[in-house]
Formats: structure tokens, sequence, C-alpha cells
């Protein structure tokens, strides 16, 4: 920076007006270019019937995750609670057909579309797991809800997570794909996507 400022001082008042045009010409590339980088807010479902999303749902697919990272099928059951959160029982059968399961509780953030929830499970490593994301935002977003409720598009509002959940283990192939092309839309690695190996349960 020091040889810059010593070489500016032997331009003319022409040179230092171009070089000003220049270094305005590169800020503004600069600037345009993280604009364009800068990932847009996520929207999220209009509307969300909690009434209506509780019960099961069946994984169709997911980015990968590591606390997943051994399970083949997996499943998340919600119930209302009396403070008007969601209980949250997700459970998941793994490569070597070990059953596991977690507890949670899901806490409503956005109280006007209730499509923005912060989780929190029970056990202490997903606590602290939990401490170090933002509870503010939130950790669960629904990004699309079937108007029956048949399935449903989650993820998190930093794109690193996504889950496309059904009422049934599966889902009609167009229906999945047109869930994927919304999800890359919406700026998420559907290329990484993992779909479940579902049986009739």
């Amino acid at each position: 920076m020091q040889i810059k400022a010593q070489s500016i001082h032997l331009y003319s008042r022409q040179h230092i007006s171009g070089s000003h045009v220049i270094i305005a010409m590169v800020y503004l590339l600069i600037t345009g270019c993280a604009a364009l980088d800068s990932p847009k807010v996520l929207p999220t479902a209009t509307s969300v019937d909690l009434s209506r999303y509780v019960g099961k749902w069946y994984e169709v697919a997911r980015l990968p995750m590591w606390a997943q990272r051994n399970c083949l099928r997996s499943t998340a059951v919600y119930r209302l609670l009396d403070s008007g959160d969601l209980g949250v029982r997700n459970a998941c059968v793994t490569e070597e057909g070990e059953r596991q399961s977690i507890e949670g509780v899901a806490t409503i953030i956005d109280q006007e579309h209730h499509a923005k929830l912060n989780v929190v499970f029970d056990q202490w490593a997903a606590k602290l797991a939990a401490f170090f994301l933002s509870s503010e935002e939130g950790n669960y977003w629904i990004l699309q809800v079937d108007p029956d409720y048949r399935y449903t598009v989650v993820g998190t509002p930093d794109r690193g997570y996504l889950w496309i959940l059904a009422r049934t283990p599966n889902l009609p192939e167009y229906t999945y794909q047109s869930l994927v092309m919304f999800s890359q839309g919406l700026g998420f690695a559907t290329e990484n996507l993992i779909r479940a190996t579902q049986e009739s349960q």
C-alpha cells in the first residue's frame, strides 16, 4: 500500500483521476460479485397448521448429516404439547439393523406462520450441539408442505441440511423430482441427496 501511495504522487492529476476511476470500477466489481454470492433469505411455507402436521413422517431423502450417517430408514413423529410446542421422536434403522431413537422438543419461533421451529433433543451431546446453533431463527424450517399434508420439505436456514418427508415410505417419482427441483431452486445442494431405502411399515 505504501508503494502504491508513493507512486500516485508521481502521477499527473489526470493519471490520479484515471486511477480513481479504475479503483471505483474494481470496487463495484468486487461488491457486485459479493452480492451475487450472498444467499437470499430462505423462504418458508406461508402457513403451517401444526394440528395437521403432527403424526408420523417417513424420511424420503436427506442431505448428508453426521448424526444420521448410519441410518438407512428414518422416521419422525410429532405430537402437540400442552405448551403449544411439538414433541419430537426421531427413529432410524441402521445398516446393521439396529433401531435407534431420540426424543426432543420443537419450539415455535415464527408465531405467525408456524414455519420456523427450533428443535433441541434430550441427549447431552445433542443439547451441546444445539447450544452452538442460533435459536433466534430456529434450526428447523418448514419450506413447503402439501395442502393435504402428504409430504413436506424441511431445511436449515444456512442450507446445510435438508429433508424430504412423506406420510408414506415412498413418493411417486414425479412428486419426488418436483420437490428436488423446488429445493434446488432454493439453493440446496440437491446433487448430494441421499434417498432412503424405506420398507413398508
